[in-house]
């Protein structure tokens, strides 16, 4: 191991450190919340899901897929990712365009899992999911949030530094999909909530997560965010989240009523 991997792995455990003694409510892991409190809602016996975006990386394993007889839908830009998924994972693939993709209303529940943050038009993808899905379904999204600072930075870094930058510091970064483009475009919160209720979806739930591991390679970087995130959440509240995630409902009957279960 070089010098400079051992300064860094260093720094990531001086900040762990940090993030042990502070509100549970500010170390949470978003992501990994997602996966084991929210996401299991989305699938019971026998249930048609979509899975928008996941491509090679499916939001359910092949063993629980059997377990519960599901039926899974692949939908995803790429047809070479869609290919990458382990054989028998999608009963059937679509490559499409989210934001020009309009669906069949079948859906029992939809997974858009760090897909929002990479279509250039989250309206028309948020437009996209509602037709997916049938009344009284469910769709589970996790996204991180466009005025987190990290997202700031990837916005204004040109793609070729910040690939060779991100890998170099966190190689485990390169084995999933945070290589490919991100736009945030419309990435926070209270828009994602405006635009569900546009299209006929009620939040059922909503979860916003105050920690990434993006500065943890440097302790003075990782206490300069901490500090950002202060400044931020004083002036945009629940918008100055660094993830967030959602459980929307499709209104059966066109009822725009919402029950929210937040952080």
């Amino acid at each position: 191991m070089g010098i400079a991997r051992r300064f860094i792995n260093f720094n990531v455990k001086v900040c762990r450190w940090i993030d042990g003694v502070l509100p549970i409510a500010l170390r949470r892991d978003g992501n990994e919340y997602f996966l084991s409190q929210m996401l299991p809602g989305a699938f019971s016996d026998g249930s048609l899901i979509y899975d928008l975006g996941g491509g090679s990386e499916p939001c359910v394993s092949l063993d629980d897929k059997m377990r519960m007889n599901l039926k899974v839908v692949g939908i995803d830009i790429s047809v070479e990712e869609l290919a990458a998924a382990p054989s028998g994972i999608y009963d059937e693939t679509i490559a499409a365009d989210l934001c020009q993709y309009s669906g069949r209303g079948d859906a029992d529940s939809v997974v858009c899992q760090a897909t929002l943050e990479h279509v250039y038009d989250t309206a028309k993808a948020i437009g996209g999911i509602a037709s997916v899905v049938r009344p009284g379904g469910r769709v589970f999204i996790f996204a991180p949030c466009r005025n987190a600072l990290f997202a700031r930075i990837n916005l204004i870094l040109p793609e070729s530094i910040k690939k060779k930058v991100l890998f170099a510091i966190f190689p485990k970064k390169g084995e999933g999909h945070d290589g490919f483009r991100a736009y945030y475009d419309k990435c926070v919160p209270s828009l994602i909530e405006k635009l569900a209720l546009q299209n006929g979806m009620s939040v059922e739930k909503r979860k916003v997560f105050w920690i990434s591991s993006y500065f943890t390679f440097f302790v003075p970087f990782y206490i300069l965010w901490r500090a950002w995130q202060l400044v931020a959440f004083a002036l945009l509240g629940k918008d100055a989240g660094e993830t967030f995630a959602y459980v929307l409902r499709r209104n059966v009957g066109g009822g725009a009523g919402a029950r929210q279960e937040s952080i």
